[in-house]
């Protein structure tokens, strides 16, 4: 009888912690942060406002990859990550690792890429918030090649250029979060936006 309530003692205890961790886990919070190191065809825009801080060399070297139907862009998309488990608030220090983060990244709510992390990241439970930054590269031409080159040229400036905003920008994304238990996804696909933590 004793070895029984053992039993159960263990599994009730068990049951708790993975509950406790579950809880801990899923108050981690996603917000895209900011676009930097933004380059069109090697040239970067980070510090362009307009049509007119391009230079004659930089146009006619888009114009001449343009004609060939192709305007490649890399950047880095900074996510910032806020894990609350600092030990206070009733809720136990926890560190948290994200094993998988695959990824849709729109534009306009048009969908342009995916891709997922290619390493693990760890996020340490002590309230502050983490920058995780990841490298996208695409080519506008291809989801944008009705526009004409002016209007491409705009387009970047208006996600990568010195003011540009990341209002248009959302990731949608599937995180797995490494625990002492295992491996956890969760359930549903989240939307990442700038103007709030999901």
């Amino acid at each position: 009888m004793r070895k029984y309530l053992l039993i159960l003692l263990i599994i009730f205890l068990f049951g708790c912690s993975v509950q406790q961790t579950v809880t801990n886990i899923s108050r981690l919070k996603f917000q895209i942060k900011s676009i930097s190191d933004f380059s069109l065809n090697g040239i970067n825009i980070s510090h362009k406002d307009e049509l007119t801080d391009y230079s004659p060399t930089d146009l006619l070297k888009l114009a001449l990859i343009y004609t060939s139907k192709k305007m490649p862009v890399t950047f880095n998309l900074n996510i910032l990550v806020k894990n609350p488990n600092d030990g206070t608030g009733g809720y136990p220090p926890t560190d948290v690792t994200i094993k998988s983060f695959p990824w849709d990244l729109y534009i306009n709510d048009e969908k342009v890429l995916s891709g997922k992390i290619d390493n693990e990241i760890s996020i340490p439970g002590i309230g502050e918030e983490s920058i995780v930054s990841m490298k996208i590269s695409l080519d506008l031409f291809e989801f944008f090649g009705s526009d004409q080159m002016n209007d491409l040229l705009k387009r970047a400036l208006e996600i990568g250029g010195d003011k540009a905003s990341t209002s248009n920008i959302k990731l949608v994304a599937t995180p797995v979060l490494g625990t002492s238990f295992g491996d956890i996804s969760y359930p549903l696909p989240i939307t990442i936006v700038d103007y709030e933590f999901r």
